[in-house]
């Protein structure tokens, strides 16, 4: 399966990886968890304990407005979700170049007078 993985501080890299269980809690390093942020047939896949075990920001997720409204941490791939499916797939070549783009800039984030900061990280 055609994933682009995406870890703290560093660019989206395609992997292929199996599609068990298995193989998918180790891109994550635990428990996933699936979410459906886009309006494409794409999953999210994170550490679904992520927050919980101190793993490093990674990327915010916006909403249409661009307006950060939740911050992933650990390790995350997207892959398909194909509609009426219970299982996930290969993102397509276009996928892959749309969401490289998305997540393309690393991020840090600070907080300041109860507000979470966005700002781009250097790259590694």
């Amino acid at each position: 399966m055609k994933i682009l993985q995406i870890e703290p501080g560093r660019t989206p890299e395609v992997k292929e990886i199996d599609s068990s269980l298995e193989a998918m809690q180790e891109v994550v390093g635990g428990l996933i968890q699936a979410l459906y942020p886009f309006e494409d047939h794409v999953a999210l896949v994170c550490n679904d304990e992520g927050k919980l075990l101190g793993l490093p920001a990674n990327r915010a997720l916006r909403d249409e407005k661009g307006k950060p409204y939740d911050i992933l941490c650990g390790t995350f791939f997207l892959c398909g979700a194909p509609p009426d499916s219970d299982h996930f797939d290969s993102l397509t070549d276009e996928q892959v170049e749309k969401f490289k783009a998305l997540f393309h800039q690393p991020e840090m984030f600070l907080k300041m007078g109860g507000q979470i900061i966005v700002l781009p990280a250097l790259l590694e």
